[in-house]
């Protein structure tokens, strides 16, 4: 062959050759689903899928080149949750992200071979999602965002910041709430000398009923059990708090810059950013019993004092000197 003709074969080559050494060179497209429990067009749900992508990605995980991420959101609604459950079951990828306690339970109930990372959920042996903190023996390890304990802190909370409080109302929706705390809150009602009253509700509809008639009585304030209400509810209880100047305390920050009294509780966006580290360790290979339960390292105390303005309290030095926060 002569030189020219061999030239001529090798600038036609690539026609042939890439299509080998790109399928050689292409990385696994690993699948991770990922369940919420709001809905994308909240700001919160927005902020915390930004800090998992943003996390997986400087562990490795781009989306569209090595990873694809199957979303779904939803919205609050327990029916099109446990559905949505048994989609992204249904699609057989490599792990499950599941946000909140209400998704994880729903994800659990219909798998017990994926791996699933949970995300700001409460106690997950109370709230029966494994037995193990250290060495989990089913397919589910993650991130709490709440210790049980606290359930009693938030009631001392209302009651260090509205002294004249007496009647608590216990807001949480009611096919979705953590169970567990209701006895640590109800034995810090007694400790402190406070009635409650539960309040569960089903659509806005009956939380605006169950809020207007608890608010006519006085000395009452609201404790939102976790997981936290939605956004648009979040808005409705803080409206109506300020109405009947109720003070209110939430497990979120997020809350309070919407316009709630107070929040003590773990940053629910970094919980998001420590799960991407569970999540790139699994499609590495790491076995769930290797990844024990992980609990917040730090909680914050948030408080709006343009809120407690308007419903008349002034806050105590102590708790201020406290507060992480404090919005004016």
């Amino acid at each position: 062959m002569r030189r020219r003709d061999f030239i001529t074969l090798l600038g036609g080559a690539p026609a042939a050759w890439p299509p080998v050494a790109r399928g050689q060179q292409q990385e696994r497209m690993r699948r991770i689903g990922i369940l919420w429990r709001g809905n994308f067009t909240e700001g919160v749900v927005q902020a915390q899928q930004a800090a998992l992508k943003e996390g997986l990605k400087r562990l490795g995980w781009t989306e569209g080149r090595n990873a694809r991420f199957d979303l779904r959101y939803s919205v609050d609604n327990p029916g099109r949750m446990r559905a949505l459950a048994d989609e992204l079951v249904g699609l057989n990828p490599d792990v499950i992200a599941a946000s909140s306690f209400p998704v994880a339970h729903a994800v659990l109930q219909r798998t017990r071979t994926i791996p699933v990372v949970f995300i700001n959920v409460a106690d997950p042996v109370a709230g029966g999602l494994l037995k193990n903190i250290a060495r989990p023996e089913g397919n589910a390890t993650g991130i709490t965002s709440n210790y049980q304990s606290m359930g009693g802190k938030w009631l001392e909370l209302l009651k260090t910041a509205s002294p004249l409080t007496s009647r608590v109302a216990l807001v949480f929706a009611r096919e979705n709430v953590n169970n567990q705390f209701f006895g640590v809150i109800e034995a810090a009602a007694h400790a402190l000398a406070v009635n409650t009253v539960q309040m569960p509700y089903g659509d806005v509809a009956e939380l605006q009923r169950a809020i207007d008639a608890f608010a006519s009585e006085s000395n009452g304030a609201l404790l939102m059990v976790p997981p936290p209400p939605s956004p648009a509810n979040g808005e409705l209880i803080n409206r109506l708090a300020v109405k009947y100047r109720l003070a209110t305390v939430y497990s979120s920050r997020f809350y309070v810059a919407a316009g709630g009294l107070m929040s003590f509780g773990a940053p629910i966006v970094d919980s998001y950013r420590i799960a991407a580290t569970y999540l790139d360790r699994i499609l590495r290979g790491a076995k769930i019993n290797e990844l024990p339960v992980q609990f917040p390292t730090k909680l914050e105390l948030a408080i709006n004092l343009k809120t407690a303005k308007a419903i008349g309290l002034t806050m105590d030095d102590s708790i201020l000197i406290s507060a992480d926060e404090v919005i004016e």
